[in-house]
């Protein structure tokens, strides 16, 4: 080494010691506390997400700013998130990752500038951002400050939304205001037992209400996924939903304006499973697995299941296709027998338009005998929320491929993207009965006067509703009329599908020029 390089600069030196300062973050202390709870530091948890070697930081010199309360003495460098951007599979990500040993990870002013940045430059750029949340709330210290940086944080998820995707990980605490933004995302990962969100906490529930609980009763994995249906995903650990989001990223594209990215397939494109032509039984009131439907349809163990927990007669998730993303949108006939209520119709007409907004094609099964009757879900709005899928697949303008496996009864065929809210094709199988409502039903209330004065009620009765199905609630009928383009063998599904999705590659919607629509909601 040449002599003038035998004295390191001092120069050179201090700022080697400030950046491990920062890696730091609150301190090793804060850091064992942070792993005796089983959670992993902000920085960690970037090692997992990101590509190796990838992750580059900004902005990691700021410090709060204000002296309210005391804290002026104690600041740390990079205010309790770390910012910046890497890659997931050669793409480029912006991320921020709240660090719980800094203050609690709380909101203040100058951690949402830095959030902000990052949120702005992932929009510029194109490019998904991805937010792993782990923080008490506002920095109370701060007072309205942190409020302010709340909104601001609020207002690019809004704005943003449909335009670049956003992913929130929720790997620790999200209270009080602070749960909108997760909540404003296209998608939400929770740790199970290890993250919450609420909007008041336990103590203040017990305060004003009375009511005794705790944070995994009020607002846990479970919660939100299975009954609330606020988040739709949920890991055993956080290396789980790091991985998890690394996986979901693969299935959209970067922004709005381009394609989800394509795999080459290892399945092949024309494999046809003889296990389909005999999945639907042929008692129309028996059930069967539309899972099972999906994962002989779809390239094999590319399924991601949304929210499978919440309104489980709906089922949606990612999938590929001949190495395609396409969303799968169906109705599940062992759980409630597929039947639409307000809570299915929400979790559907969200998904169809979150695929909408990027690009996905959309690939529907139906088997429903229509919207769940009952007064609590009258007065519980069910038109109103079955207008949503209704308004949701009227306005995707992505291609659409429908496949009406069994019933599509009345409302329930409508709204389940039939061919004239603008599907592009519509497949039937040999089981798919059309129709507006079911053969009892409809000889119910057609042939009433005949069978109450028939000689023997019962047997006029079946003899109606035999006649009855095997003249309208058969796919031939609906064929005739133009309300299906084809009727297929089930193990013909996959390269048909495959088939119309290639065909559709091109397609060209142009809505009539507007601000927005207004969605009932």
């Amino acid at each position: 080494m040449p002599e003038e390089f035998t004295h390191e600069d001092p120069r050179i030196v201090e700022l080697r010691s400030v950046r491990e300062k920062i890696r730091q973050g609150g301190g090793a202390e804060r850091i064992k506390i942070q792993h005796a709870k089983g959670k992993l530091t902000a920085r960690e948890r970037l090692d997992i997400l990101l590509d190796p070697g990838t992750f580059n930081e900004l902005e990691p010199y700021i410090t709060h700013q204000g002296d309210e309360m005391g804290i002026a003495n104690e600041k740390f460098m990079g205010d309790g998130v770390v910012t910046g951007y890497g890659q997931i599979d050669g793409r480029t990500i912006y991320v921020y990752a709240q660090d719980f040993t800094v203050y609690g990870g709380t909101l203040s002013e100058m951690q949402s500038h830095k959030i902000c940045r990052v949120m702005d430059l992932a929009v510029r750029n194109g490019a998904p951002i991805i937010g792993l949340i782990d923080s008490g709330g506002a920095r109370i210290q701060e007072g309205v400050k942190s409020l302010g940086g709340y909104a601001e944080i609020f207002r690019r998820n809004a704005q943003y939304s449909g335009v670049i995707p956003q992913i929130s990980l929720m790997l620790g605490p999200c209270a009080g205001g602070a749960a909108y933004s997760p909540a404003l995302t296209d998608l939400i990962i929770m740790v199970e037992e290890k993250s919450f969100m609420f909007l008041t906490g336990p103590e203040v529930i017990k305060t004003v209400t009375g009511e005794t609980t705790d944070a995994e009763s009020l607002g846990g994995a479970a919660v939100h996924l299975g009954i609330s249906g606020t988040a739709h995903l949920a890991t055993e650990s956080e290396t789980d939903a790091l991985l998890l989001a690394r996986r979901l990223l693969g299935y959209f594209p970067s922004n709005n304006v381009e394609n989800p990215p394509y795999q080459p397939p290892v399945d092949d494109p024309l494999r046809m499973d003889e296990v389909l032509n005999h999945i639907v039984p042929l008692s129309p009131s028996e059930s069967y697995s539309m899972h099972e439907v999906i994962l002989h349809v779809i390239d094999q163990g590319s399924f991601i299941e949304i929210q499978p927990t919440w309104a489980p007669n709906a089922i949606v998730g990612l999938a590929r296709i001949g190495g395609h993303s396409v969303g799968i949108v169906a109705q599940e006939p062992s759980a409630m027998a597929g039947v639409i209520d307000i809570n299915s119709a929400d979790k559907m007409a969200r998904f169809v338009r979150m695929c909408d907004c990027f690009n996905i094609p959309l690939v529907t099964f139906v088997d429903s005998p229509g919207f769940l009757p009952g007064i609590g879900q009258e007065h519980g709005g069910v038109i109103r929320h079955g207008a949503k899928l209704l308004y949701a697949y009227s306005e995707a303008t992505v291609p659409k491929v429908t496949v009406i496996t069994r019933k599509a009864y009345g409302g329930a065929y409508v709204v389940m993207s039939s061919k004239f809210l603008g599907t592009d094709v519509t497949y039937a199988w040999p089981s798919a009965e059309i129709a507006v409502m079911g053969a009892e039903g409809a000889v119910n209330i057609l042939f009433k006067k005949q069978i109450t004065s028939a000689a023997d009620p019962a047997q006029e009765r079946q003899s109606l509703v035999e006649d009855y199905r095997d003249r309208f609630n058969n796919p031939y009928y609906a064929a005739r009329a133009g309300y299906v383009d084809d009727i297929v063998e089930p193990r013909e599904t996959r390269p048909k599908i495959i088939a119309s999705l290639a065909a559709l590659r091109d397609k060209v919607s142009i809505a009539p020029a507007r601000k927005h629509g207004n969605i009932p909601v």
